[in-house]
Protein backbone atom coordinates (compact mmCIF):
# COMPACT_ATOMS: atom_id res chain seq x y z
CA UNK A 1 0.00 0.00 0.00
CA UNK A 2 1.05 3.42 -0.70
CA UNK A 3 0.27 6.64 -0.25
CA UNK A 4 0.59 9.99 -2.35
CA UNK A 5 -0.20 13.51 -1.70
CA UNK A 6 1.75 16.00 -3.96
CA UNK A 7 0.34 19.81 -3.03
CA UNK A 8 -1.63 20.80 0.60
CA UNK A 9 -5.27 20.54 -0.18
CA UNK A 10 -4.70 18.06 -2.83
CA UNK A 11 -6.60 14.47 -2.41
CA UNK A 12 -4.52 11.64 -1.13
CA UNK A 13 -4.18 9.12 -3.44
CA UNK A 14 -3.97 5.56 -2.13
CA UNK A 15 -2.73 2.11 -4.16
CA UNK A 16 -3.30 -1.22 -2.82
CA UNK A 17 -1.22 -4.14 -3.42
CA UNK A 18 -3.55 -7.10 -2.50
CA UNK A 19 -6.92 -6.77 -4.32
CA UNK A 20 -8.41 -9.45 -2.20
CA UNK A 21 -8.24 -7.59 0.77
CA UNK A 22 -10.49 -4.81 -0.54
CA UNK A 23 -13.71 -5.96 -0.17
CA UNK A 24 -13.22 -6.42 3.52
CA UNK A 25 -11.20 -3.14 4.04
CA UNK A 26 -14.18 -1.36 2.02
CA UNK A 27 -17.64 -3.28 3.78
CA UNK A 28 -20.50 -4.93 2.86
CA UNK A 29 -21.87 -1.69 0.60
CA UNK A 30 -19.50 0.13 1.50
CA UNK A 31 -19.97 0.29 4.71
CA UNK A 32 -16.23 0.77 6.26
CA UNK A 33 -15.84 3.59 3.71
CA UNK A 34 -19.26 5.46 4.55
CA UNK A 35 -18.46 5.13 8.35
CA UNK A 36 -14.58 6.72 7.99
CA UNK A 37 -16.42 9.62 5.82
CA UNK A 38 -19.52 10.40 8.67
CA UNK A 39 -16.41 10.47 11.38
CA UNK A 40 -14.32 12.68 9.62
CA UNK A 41 -16.09 14.38 7.58
CA UNK A 42 -13.92 13.58 4.12
CA UNK A 43 -15.08 11.89 1.03
CA UNK A 44 -13.77 8.60 -0.42
CA UNK A 45 -13.97 7.11 -4.13
CA UNK A 46 -12.27 4.29 -5.81
CA UNK A 47 -11.39 2.92 -8.75
CA UNK A 48 -9.63 -0.72 -9.08
CA UNK A 49 -7.47 -0.67 -6.32
CA UNK A 50 -6.54 2.57 -5.84
CA UNK A 51 -8.90 5.21 -3.55
CA UNK A 52 -8.80 8.75 -3.38
CA UNK A 53 -8.90 11.17 -0.04
CA UNK A 54 -10.91 14.25 -0.02
CA UNK A 55 -11.33 16.78 2.27
CA UNK A 56 -9.29 19.07 5.07
CA UNK A 57 -6.05 18.34 5.36
CA UNK A 58 -5.81 17.03 8.81
CA UNK A 59 -8.41 14.80 7.99
CA UNK A 60 -6.91 13.39 4.70
CA UNK A 61 -4.30 12.38 7.01
CA UNK A 62 -6.18 10.86 9.53
CA UNK A 63 -7.75 9.00 6.55
CA UNK A 64 -5.32 7.98 5.27
CA UNK A 65 -3.45 6.57 8.93
CA UNK A 66 -6.79 4.53 9.63
CA UNK A 67 -6.67 2.81 6.29
CA UNK A 68 -3.42 1.74 6.22
CA UNK A 69 -3.73 0.66 9.80
CA UNK A 70 -7.03 -1.63 8.61
CA UNK A 71 -4.94 -2.84 5.84
CA UNK A 72 -2.19 -4.10 7.87
CA UNK A 73 -4.75 -5.32 10.04
CA UNK A 74 -6.37 -7.65 7.13
CA UNK A 75 -3.18 -8.35 5.91
CA UNK A 76 -1.94 -10.04 9.37
CA UNK A 77 -5.29 -12.02 9.18
CA UNK A 78 -7.45 -10.22 11.55
CA UNK A 79 -11.25 -9.48 10.81
CA UNK A 80 -12.11 -5.80 10.41
CA UNK A 81 -15.71 -4.61 10.93
CA UNK A 82 -17.18 -1.53 12.20
CA UNK A 83 -15.48 -1.22 15.92
CA UNK A 84 -12.19 -1.73 14.37
CA UNK A 85 -12.72 0.90 12.10
CA UNK A 86 -14.07 2.96 14.80
CA UNK A 87 -10.69 2.47 16.44
CA UNK A 88 -8.24 2.66 13.93
CA UNK A 89 -9.79 6.74 13.25
CA UNK A 90 -9.51 7.21 17.00
CA UNK A 91 -6.21 6.21 17.16
CA UNK A 92 -4.84 7.98 14.04
CA UNK A 93 -6.98 11.06 15.01
CA UNK A 94 -4.87 10.94 18.44
CA UNK A 95 -1.68 13.34 19.37
CA UNK A 96 -0.10 9.96 21.18
CA UNK A 97 1.98 7.30 19.37
CA UNK A 98 1.54 4.75 22.01
CA UNK A 99 0.19 1.81 21.26
CA UNK A 100 1.40 1.41 17.48
CA UNK A 101 2.24 -2.40 17.86
CA UNK A 102 0.48 -3.49 20.55
CA UNK A 103 -1.52 -6.40 20.62
CA UNK A 104 -2.73 -9.46 22.73
CA UNK A 105 -3.10 -13.45 21.11
CA UNK A 106 -5.43 -15.90 22.59
CA UNK A 107 -6.80 -18.95 21.20
CA UNK A 108 -9.96 -17.08 19.73
CA UNK A 109 -8.72 -13.65 18.97
CA UNK A 110 -5.98 -11.33 18.59
CA UNK A 111 -6.93 -7.78 20.64
CA UNK A 112 -5.42 -4.50 19.94
CA UNK A 113 -6.50 -1.30 21.79
CA UNK A 114 -9.10 0.57 20.73
CA UNK A 115 -8.24 4.31 21.70
CA UNK A 116 -4.58 5.52 23.00
CA UNK A 117 -5.88 4.91 26.95
CA UNK A 118 -6.19 1.28 26.16
CA UNK A 119 -3.12 1.15 24.96
CA UNK A 120 -1.31 2.83 27.89
CA UNK A 121 -3.44 0.40 29.58
CA UNK A 122 -2.19 -2.56 27.81
CA UNK A 123 1.30 -1.42 28.44
CA UNK A 124 0.64 -1.01 32.43
CA UNK A 125 -1.01 -4.62 32.50
CA UNK A 126 2.45 -5.97 31.04
CA UNK A 127 4.80 -4.60 33.44
CA UNK A 128 3.43 -3.50 36.56
CA UNK A 129 2.98 -5.67 39.65
CA UNK A 130 -0.33 -4.01 40.56
CA UNK A 131 -2.89 -1.84 37.84
CA UNK A 132 -5.94 0.34 38.49
CA UNK A 133 -8.11 0.44 35.53
CA UNK A 134 -10.63 2.99 36.22
CA UNK A 135 -13.64 4.62 34.43
CA UNK A 136 -17.09 4.05 32.95
CA UNK A 137 -18.52 1.23 31.51
CA UNK A 138 -17.88 0.26 28.00
CA UNK A 139 -14.00 1.16 28.05
CA UNK A 140 -12.59 -2.45 28.16
CA UNK A 141 -10.87 -1.96 31.29
CA UNK A 142 -12.27 -5.86 32.59
CA UNK A 143 -12.15 -7.14 28.99
CA UNK A 144 -8.30 -6.49 28.74
CA UNK A 145 -7.08 -7.25 31.49
CA UNK A 146 -9.02 -10.56 31.09
CA UNK A 147 -7.35 -10.96 27.87
CA UNK A 148 -3.91 -10.18 29.62
CA UNK A 149 -4.71 -12.93 31.98
CA UNK A 150 -5.54 -14.91 29.52
CA UNK A 151 -2.21 -14.74 27.18
CA UNK A 152 0.63 -15.20 29.97
CA UNK A 153 -1.75 -18.41 31.65
CA UNK A 154 -1.20 -19.42 27.28
CA UNK A 155 2.32 -18.83 27.50
CA UNK A 156 3.19 -19.74 30.51
CA UNK A 157 4.15 -16.76 32.27
CA UNK A 158 1.43 -17.78 35.08
CA UNK A 159 0.11 -20.99 36.19
CA UNK A 160 -3.25 -19.64 37.32
CA UNK A 161 -5.74 -17.05 36.82
CA UNK A 162 -8.24 -15.96 39.33
CA UNK A 163 -11.02 -13.61 38.75
CA UNK A 164 -12.87 -12.12 40.93
CA UNK A 165 -15.88 -9.47 42.23
CA UNK A 166 -17.69 -8.48 45.13
CA UNK A 167 -21.04 -9.91 45.61
CA UNK A 168 -22.67 -6.72 46.55
CA UNK A 169 -26.41 -6.54 46.43
CA UNK A 170 -28.11 -3.84 43.86
CA UNK A 171 -31.22 -3.46 44.89
CA UNK A 172 -31.81 -7.47 44.70
CA UNK A 173 -31.25 -9.63 47.27
CA UNK A 174 -29.16 -12.51 47.60
CA UNK A 175 -31.34 -14.74 49.97
CA UNK A 176 -34.40 -14.43 47.60
CA UNK A 177 -32.71 -15.80 44.65
CA UNK A 178 -33.38 -19.65 43.97
CA UNK A 179 -30.80 -22.54 43.56
CA UNK A 180 -27.69 -23.08 46.25
CA UNK A 181 -24.79 -21.35 47.03
CA UNK A 182 -23.03 -20.98 43.45
CA UNK A 183 -26.18 -20.60 41.99
CA UNK A 184 -26.60 -17.44 44.02
CA UNK A 185 -23.24 -15.68 43.18
CA UNK A 186 -22.71 -17.09 39.30
CA UNK A 187 -24.97 -13.92 37.86
CA UNK A 188 -22.39 -11.73 39.74
CA UNK A 189 -19.73 -13.54 37.92
CA UNK A 190 -21.16 -14.07 34.55
CA UNK A 191 -19.11 -10.44 33.11
CA UNK A 192 -16.30 -12.50 33.83
CA UNK A 193 -16.85 -15.86 32.42
CA UNK A 194 -18.20 -14.04 29.10
CA UNK A 195 -14.70 -12.38 28.96
CA UNK A 196 -13.29 -15.82 28.95
CA UNK A 197 -15.27 -17.51 26.37
CA UNK A 198 -14.48 -14.87 24.60
CA UNK A 199 -10.72 -15.70 25.01
CA UNK A 200 -10.68 -19.51 24.93
CA UNK A 201 -12.71 -22.14 23.48
CA UNK A 202 -15.37 -23.39 25.30
CA UNK A 203 -14.20 -27.03 26.06
CA UNK A 204 -10.79 -24.88 27.42
CA UNK A 205 -12.49 -22.82 30.22
CA UNK A 206 -14.59 -25.96 31.08
CA UNK A 207 -11.39 -28.15 31.56
CA UNK A 208 -9.15 -25.17 33.38
CA UNK A 209 -12.07 -24.25 35.31
CA UNK A 210 -11.98 -27.76 36.46
CA UNK A 211 -8.07 -27.93 36.95
CA UNK A 212 -8.27 -24.88 38.97
CA UNK A 213 -5.71 -23.01 36.10
CA UNK A 214 -8.95 -20.74 36.06
CA UNK A 215 -11.18 -19.85 39.21
CA UNK A 216 -13.64 -17.73 39.41
CA UNK A 217 -15.06 -16.69 42.39
CA UNK A 218 -16.40 -14.00 44.58
CA UNK A 219 -14.17 -11.95 46.63
CA UNK A 220 -15.16 -13.32 50.23
CA UNK A 221 -13.49 -16.50 48.94
CA UNK A 222 -10.07 -14.98 48.57
CA UNK A 223 -9.97 -14.44 52.46
CA UNK A 224 -6.96 -16.65 54.13
CA UNK A 225 -4.51 -16.96 50.45
CA UNK A 226 -1.52 -16.36 49.42
CA UNK A 227 -2.29 -16.37 45.38
CA UNK A 228 1.25 -17.56 44.07
CA UNK A 229 2.54 -17.59 40.04
CA UNK A 230 -0.96 -16.05 39.15
CA UNK A 231 -2.64 -13.70 37.30
CA UNK A 232 -5.37 -12.22 39.88
CA UNK A 233 -8.15 -9.44 38.67
CA UNK A 234 -10.77 -8.17 41.07
CA UNK A 235 -13.78 -6.51 38.65
CA UNK A 236 -16.05 -3.89 40.23
CA UNK A 237 -13.54 -3.12 43.11
CA UNK A 238 -15.68 0.42 43.91
CA UNK A 239 -18.46 -2.08 45.72
CA UNK A 240 -14.85 -3.26 48.22
CA UNK A 241 -14.84 -1.83 51.40
CA UNK A 242 -11.69 -0.69 52.73
CA UNK A 243 -10.89 -3.57 54.71
CA UNK A 244 -11.95 -6.33 51.70
CA UNK A 245 -9.65 -4.16 49.76
CA UNK A 246 -6.67 -4.63 51.71
CA UNK A 247 -7.74 -8.06 52.27
CA UNK A 248 -7.41 -8.66 48.54
CA UNK A 249 -4.43 -6.70 48.05
CA UNK A 250 -2.53 -8.85 50.59
CA UNK A 251 -3.43 -11.97 48.56
CA UNK A 252 -0.81 -10.83 45.90
CA UNK A 253 2.06 -13.49 46.12
CA UNK A 254 5.56 -14.10 44.61
CA UNK A 255 5.74 -14.33 40.34
CA UNK A 256 2.08 -12.76 40.59
CA UNK A 257 -0.03 -9.81 39.25
CA UNK A 258 -3.05 -8.52 40.01
CA UNK A 259 -5.66 -5.86 38.07
CA UNK A 260 -8.08 -4.25 40.11
CA UNK A 261 -10.87 -2.46 37.81
CA UNK A 262 -14.07 -0.19 39.06
CA UNK A 263 -15.83 2.64 38.42
CA UNK A 264 -16.33 5.33 41.11
CA UNK A 265 -19.83 6.41 39.88
CA UNK A 266 -21.26 3.15 40.65
CA UNK A 267 -20.97 2.65 43.86
CA UNK A 268 -23.61 0.15 45.27
CA UNK A 269 -22.50 -0.23 49.33
CA UNK A 270 -24.67 1.23 52.03
CA UNK A 271 -24.46 4.59 52.34
CA UNK A 272 -21.99 5.91 54.41
CA UNK A 273 -19.45 2.91 53.60
CA UNK A 274 -16.12 4.35 52.40
CA UNK A 275 -15.21 2.73 48.92
CA UNK A 276 -12.06 0.45 48.99
CA UNK A 277 -10.95 1.11 45.84
CA UNK A 278 -11.10 4.77 46.51
CA UNK A 279 -9.30 4.50 49.70
CA UNK A 280 -6.95 2.17 48.41
CA UNK A 281 -6.04 4.68 45.37
CA UNK A 282 -5.15 7.32 48.14
CA UNK A 283 -3.23 4.75 50.37
CA UNK A 284 -0.79 3.13 47.47
CA UNK A 285 -0.74 6.98 45.67
CA UNK A 286 3.15 6.70 44.70
CA UNK A 287 3.98 3.52 45.54
CA UNK A 288 6.07 1.81 43.70
CA UNK A 289 5.06 -1.10 41.14
CA UNK A 290 1.83 0.79 41.59
CA UNK A 291 0.07 2.25 38.23
CA UNK A 292 -3.33 3.47 37.72
CA UNK A 293 -4.88 3.93 34.30
CA UNK A 294 -7.82 6.59 34.08
CA UNK A 295 -10.64 6.17 31.41
CA UNK A 296 -13.29 8.74 30.16
CA UNK A 297 -16.04 8.73 28.31
CA UNK A 298 -14.33 9.22 25.04
CA UNK A 299 -12.59 5.69 25.97
CA UNK A 300 -16.03 4.04 25.48
CA UNK A 301 -15.63 1.25 22.78
CA UNK A 302 -18.76 -0.46 23.26
CA UNK A 303 -22.01 0.28 20.67
CA UNK A 304 -21.80 4.41 19.82
CA UNK A 305 -25.10 4.77 22.09
CA UNK A 306 -23.27 3.97 25.33
CA UNK A 307 -20.77 6.63 25.07
CA UNK A 308 -23.94 9.13 24.44
CA UNK A 309 -25.39 7.43 27.77
CA UNK A 310 -22.38 7.80 29.81
CA UNK A 311 -21.86 11.50 28.55
CA UNK A 312 -25.60 12.02 29.80
CA UNK A 313 -25.26 11.01 32.92
CA UNK A 314 -21.97 12.54 33.67
CA UNK A 315 -23.79 16.19 32.45
CA UNK A 316 -26.51 15.16 34.68
CA UNK A 317 -24.68 14.30 38.16
CA UNK A 318 -22.55 17.29 37.31
CA UNK A 319 -25.21 19.66 37.44
CA UNK A 320 -26.56 17.78 40.57
CA UNK A 321 -23.29 18.26 42.39
CA UNK A 322 -23.97 22.17 40.80
CA UNK A 323 -26.88 22.73 42.02
CA UNK A 324 -26.42 20.62 45.48
CA UNK A 325 -23.32 23.01 46.21
CA UNK A 326 -24.94 26.56 45.19
CA UNK A 327 -28.03 25.13 47.50
CA UNK A 328 -25.61 24.49 50.25
CA UNK A 329 -23.63 28.25 49.83
CA UNK A 330 -27.04 29.72 50.29
CA UNK A 331 -27.89 28.15 53.22
CA UNK A 332 -24.49 29.18 54.80
CA UNK A 333 -25.67 33.07 53.85
CA UNK A 334 -29.14 32.74 55.14
CA UNK A 335 -27.60 31.48 58.45
CA UNK A 336 -24.78 34.72 58.56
Amino acid sequence: MTSTDVKPGNPVQVQFDDNALLTALFGHHDEHLLQIERLLDVTLRYRGNQLEIQGPETSREIADLAIADLYRQLKSGQDVGPGEVQAAVRMAASDDSTGGGISIRTRKRTIMPRSPVQAKYLEALGRADLTFGLGPAGTGKTYLAVAMAVSDLIQGKVDRLILSRPAVEAGERLGFLPGDLQDKIDPYLRPLYDALYDMLPGEQVASRLESGEIEVAPLAFMRGRTLSRAFIILDEAQNTSAMQMKMFLTRLGEGSRMAITGDMTQIDLPPGTRSGLGDALDVLNNVNGVEVVRFGEDDVVRHAMVARIVTAYNKRDKQRSATSGEDMHGSARDAD
